[in-house]
């Protein structure tokens, strides 16, 4: 429906916002297949594995972690283990691209807190992301942050909170124990 000239703009904006992002991003993270020019195309591809080594945060953590931020996780582990590929559509403004790096930067300081040991490896935003509205109104907090800090990281969550339903599932187990949650066939009549 685009026709052709709609498809190469849409493909050249998509691409721009591609490198948008690895550049708003390159001074916080190691980007991977960077060509000559030392551009991307259509995805950036973050590596997180020295990241891992340094602070012991993992692209999962920082996945969860930017449910709190409002989004949701980009591709993990594809096409290399231990990386976060995110591809930025030609349908997503500059306001919305600098929201997610400014959640990929602020999320990347969280990580150095955990380095420089402000926070515990095992008790942290970052393991403990992301934050549901039962962890923000149970009277127990045993978290070294504020409940402010895991459920509103950033000021565009005051106003355009996503809450997520659920903590983080053993994806292990989860794999190796299928639950079925249809109704029984003898439940349905001819």
């Amino acid at each position: 429906m685009m026709g052709e000239a709609g498809l190469t703009e849409a493909t050249k904006v998509a691409i721009l916002n591609a490198n948008y992002v690895m550049e708003k991003l390159r001074p916080h993270y190691p980007v991977l297949y960077r060509g000559s020019n030392g551009r991307v195309a259509h995805e950036c591809i973050i590596d997180i594995r020295p990241l891992k080594e340094e602070t012991g945060i993992s692209e999962e953590d920082i996945a969860k972690r930017l449910m709190d931020y409002g989004f949701h996780a980009p591709t993990m582990s594809f096409p290399v283990a231990g990386t976060l590929m995110v591809e930025p559509t030609e349908s997503e403004d500059l306001e919305e691209l600098d929201r997610f790096c400014e959640a990929m930067i602020a999320i990347r300081e969280e990580m150095t807190k955990v380095k420089e040991g402000v926070w515990p490896l095992d008790n942290n935003p970052l393991v403990n992301a992301p934050h549901t509205q039962v962890d923000m109104t149970n009277e127990e907090w045993d978290r070294p942050y504020s409940r402010e800090l895991g459920s509103f990281p950033s000021v565009h969550q005051r106003t355009w909170k996503y809450w997520p339903t659920v903590n983080r599932v053993d994806n292990v187990y989860g794999d190796r124990n299928l639950i079925c949650s249809c109704p029984s066939i003898d439940n349905y009549e001819e």
